[in-house]
């Protein structure tokens, strides 16, 4: 991934890039949207709410299964809020329309910075994969077929979950997830510990070198839809272009989609249409 493009900036323009909340008029209509879509799917949906998936109390997860279906490809999705906002019951708003392709859906929560550090917000998520992966099949899914989703902050931490490496100290094998939505995702943290969000990450450059999913690069073979919307600034856009274009180098699968209309905050709610461009390519993602 190219740095050209953000060591060349100034430190205002820098941090003008990563104010994704700038990039709306009043972000808390898209926060407010997330759970108002969200609750509904408690009711209307067969669930198992939060399940204790690692031994901090905010470990937790709610399961979508699809009633009826023995062996339900899943859909797990990690939300963003900049590691330091959300939480899993803002993040279900895609379960309908999902289910209802045959297609189950979990939503991780994690402790939220900087009351936690972000290696160990990456260690629960992997917590809670690796619970759904020995837990799943007693809730009918196919764990043998596992597609993670993210966005923002999400999308990082969904890329940390392909990444290689970690599976084996959970028992999980070295391919457990199949594939990856990531949305507008971060996947290169240099540029970010020198910007606003590193005043609750507290990360130096080791540890943003460390917890880039850049350098950690999924197996050859993932199948991957790495998206941007099209009100993103340049260097969100960038993170997802430099991303998708080492992903395909190391041998994966790679779509690339720019989603019109939409910026970074209510891109996701596209998962909610069946006919949406985002939603058909992430459910090419299970074959």
């Amino acid at each position: 991934m190219s740095e050209a493009a953000w060591t060349g900036m100034n430190a205002e323009e820098l941090d003008r890039q990563y104010n994704a909340r700038a990039t709306v008029a009043d972000v808390d209509v898209f926060l407010k949207a997330y759970r108002d879509a969200s609750t509904p799917m408690y009711t209307q949906l067969s669930c198992v709410r939060d399940v204790a998936y690692g031994p901090s109390p905010d470990e937790r997860l709610d399961l979508f299964p699809v009633p009826g279906q023995a062996k339900a490809p899943l859909f797990v999705f990690v939300h963003g809020g900049y590691w330091r906002a959300l939480a899993k019951e803002d993040s279900v708003f895609m379960a309908q329309s999902f289910t209802a392709c045959g297609i189950a859906v979990a939503s991780l929560n994690y402790g939220l910075s900087p009351q936690v550090r972000l290696e160990e917000i990456v260690a629960q998520c992997r917590r809670g994969l690796a619970w759904l992966y020995h837990h799943g099949g007693a809730h009918g899914l196919d764990v043998d077929c596992i597609v993670v989703g993210g966005s923002s902050a999400g999308g990082h931490l969904g890329a940390m979950l392909l990444a290689p490496g970690w599976q084996a100290e959970h028992g999980l094998p070295p391919q457990v997830v199949r594939g990856g939505a990531l949305v507008s995702g971060l996947f290169d943290l240099a540029p970010v510990q020198r910007t606003r969000p590193n005043q609750w990450l507290q990360l130096d450059e080791a540890q943003a070198r460390a917890l880039s999913p850049v350098h950690a690069l999924p197996p050859a073979g993932t199948r991957l839809c790495i998206a941007a919307a099209e009100a993103d600034t340049g260097e969100f856009k960038r993170q997802s272009t430099g991303y998708a274009e080492a992903c395909r180098g190391n041998g994966c699968i790679v779509q690339t989609l720019e989603v019109p209309g939409r910026n970074l905050f209510d891109v996701i709610m596209e998962w909610m249409d069946p006919v949406a461009a985002l939603t058909k390519a992430t459910w090419a993602l299970f074959g």
